[in-house]
């Protein structure tokens, strides 16, 4: 067997049950027996019976315990529920970490393709403002933020300088080095993946780039950060004026980076739709997750879109030929 999958099922209260057996229905057997499934069994397979799923699932005790007889194969995190779709967030919360932490473990392992977790609400998360990908960075003991949020498709990727903070907190979190190592983290998996370099464009902060005002953040941060990957060799442009490049020039690079979650996930998600993954760079291994939420309001709905799954599963798959 190649390289195996780790898949984490997150939230409990979520679509994920729903997406994760429409998920292991499409895809072919031989990608079936690479996936090791980290989640409660009776959980799980109580949130099947309540979506009418008929599914075989077995518990192995670990990544080594190969099996081919078509079976999902869960690695069981030992926690007590009372009710599979209403779980509480003390029960929740321990829940992710439990499973992020052993997902953790063995994507450290050289026979692991990759991480992919399927969506948590960030609120499960003990600290404020962290999401999946800072936790994970923590564990990986990454202390120049050098990690990467990267959403992408066959044609088209962004990336945001910031995650998952407050508006109001972004300019704090700018710097000069964090622009660079970021960037850099991008240009070396890119020519490490897709063997040539990519051509990135760098969105401003501010509406029409504060008009390059001297106090800006575009005149103080990023234009001496875009000098000097310059140098470097990066083939990059900007600041670029957000609120036209989506328009039809975003199609002249591979990357956007933007400065902010929402500037570059907002318009990408209205080109794109579900044709995308997020991949988490920078870290020890990989780690890719759908690029949607846990959308709880379609619990029980069998509506829930499995194609972002589906291909983060695929690009784990051809990663870990």
């Amino acid at each position: 067997m190649k390289k195996k999958i780790i898949l984490i099922s997150g939230d409990p209260n979520s679509i994920n049950s729903e997406i994760i057996f429409k998920t292991f229905k499409k895809i072919n057997q031989t990608i079936r027996n690479k996936i090791y499934l980290i989640s409660n069994y009776n959980l799980i397979n109580d949130q099947f019976r309540k979506l009418n799923y008929s599914i075989k699932t077995k518990i192995v005790k670990d990544i080594n315990e190969i099996s081919t007889d078509d079976k999902l194969k869960i690695i069981n995190v030992n926690l007590n529920f009372k009710d599979s779709f209403n779980v509480n967030k003390s029960s929740a919360s321990k829940f992710i970490i439990k499973s992020l932490n052993i997902g953790h473990k063995y994507a450290l392992q050289n026979n692991v393709a990759g991480l992919i977790n399927c969506p948590i609400n960030k609120n499960l998360f003990k600290k404020d403002k962290i999401g999946v990908t800072e936790y994970l960075a923590a564990k990986c003991l990454i202390k120049n933020k050098s990690e990467v949020m990267l959403i992408k498709n066959k044609k088209f990727s962004v990336s945001p300088m910031t995650t998952h903070i407050d508006i109001r907190d972004i300019p704090k979190q700018l710097t000069k080095e964090i622009i660079i190592n970021k960037i850099k983290t991008l240009n070396n998996w890119y020519m490490d993946f897709y063997k040539k370099k990519p051509k990135i464009g760098i969105l401003g902060l501010n509406p029409h780039n504060a008009e390059l005002r001297k106090k800006s953040e575009e005149i103080k941060i990023i234009l001496p950060a875009i000098k000097k990957m310059k140098k470097l060799g990066i083939k990059l442009d900007g600041p670029l004026v957000s609120d036209t490049l989506f328009m039809k020039d975003y199609k002249k690079y591979n990357i956007v980076i933007g400065m902010y979650h929402d500037q570059v996930l907002a318009p990408f998600k209205a080109i794109f739709k579900f044709d995308a993954i997020n991949v988490t760079l920078g870290l020890k291994y990989l780690r890719v997750s759908p690029d949607h939420g846990v959308a709880t309001n379609l619990i029980g709905e069998k509506k829930a879109d499995p194609h972002s799954l589906i291909k983060c599963i695929n690009f784990l798959n051809k990663f870990g030929q």
